[in-house]
């Protein structure tokens, strides 16, 4: 799913392209794209882009007399700028919205259509779309201490959750506990004073870095490969590679639909996180630390 820096590069690549651009006409191939009915998606034709912004993981065009279109791209979704009148992908689009300097695609290569797109009026209304979550880059050290602190659950879920803190996902949790040296699965109420200050300065310093990596190596093109796995991250999808910090391989733990990908040696102090389906398996027979799971890679390949 874009997160806090795919969506930012999102918007600065669209803000050239469409800010005080006239759309001009919206094509929705997709029956299951727009949710809501009043007011309708044709409100928004024939009037002018006057800004663009993110709310959360969500992208929102907003137009006048207090018009919003509010597009959540959900984990598949991506937009694609072509020249005006552009055809819509036969499998895997969803959208086109020609305006005055040409036409965005919305795409989403899934078969589970989930991306979604709302028009509202008025700032109350666009407020609803708001899942609440603390603004990283313009809290105070107190605010991201109060939510961490607000109920008991491991990091990599309260990083994730939209209503703890706006705009990070499950790549850039993992690339920020990495960075912050914690372990996915602490409590947060066993988080002290010295970690949720280090954990702070790794939330802006990750979120900040790959916002800026992003837009430079896309320059003045659009971006084409929005994606969850970069070559240049830490952690996240490297499940087996060696850590760029300390050189051990990278673990993960899987749950759900997601999975966590840490270091143990800079995280966990050595120690194996195992997720509870593996350990009900494994049981007695699950790794508890780094050595151990090297010594029975090393026995392993001596009879094999």
């Amino acid at each position: 799913m874009p997160e806090y820096p795919d969506i930012s590069l999102y918007i600065h690549a669209l803000t050239p392209r469409i800010k005080s651009a006239v759309l001009e006409r919206c094509r929705v191939s997709s029956p299951f794209l727009v949710r809501t009915f009043d007011p309708p998606l044709s409100a928004v034709e024939g009037r002018r882009v006057r800004g663009l912004r993110r709310l959360g993981k969500r992208i929102v065009f907003e137009f006048d007399d207090e018009l919003f279109v509010v597009l959540h791209l959900m984990i598949a979704g991506r937009l694609r700028w072509r020249e005006k009148g552009a055809a819509i992908p036969g499998k895997i689009g969803l959208a086109a919205f020609d305006f005055s300097s040409g036409t965005l695609l919305l795409t989403e290569a899934s078969p589970k259509k989930r991306a979604a797109l709302h028009v509202v009026r008025g700032a109350a209304a666009l407020a609803g779309h708001d899942p609440g979550g603390v603004e990283i880059f313009s809290a105070a050290a107190s605010e991201i201490a109060t939510a961490l602190r607000a109920e008991n659950h491991t990091l990599k879920r309260v990083l994730t959750d939209p209503h703890v803190f706006s705009g990070i996902g499950n790549a850039y949790s993992d690339e920020i506990l990495h960075r912050a040296g914690l372990s996915p699965l602490q409590q947060t109420s066993n988080l002290s004073d010295a970690e949720i200050e280090t954990l702070f300065k790794a939330m802006k310093a990750v979120l900040a870095e790959w916002t800026e990596r992003l837009i430079a190596q896309t320059g003045d093109t659009f971006p084409e490969n929005v994606t969850a796995f970069r070559p240049e991250m830490a952690v996240h999808g490297k499940f087996g590679q060696p850590c760029p910090v300390c050189g051990a391989p990278v673990q993960r733990i899987v749950y759900a639909a997601n999975e966590a990908n840490y270091c143990a040696a800079c995280q966990t102090g050595g120690k194996l996180l195992a997720d509870r389906a593996l350990s009900r398996l494994l049981k007695k027979d699950w790794p508890k630390t780094l050595e151990e799971l090297e010594e029975r890679k090393a026995r392993n390949r001596s009879t094999s």
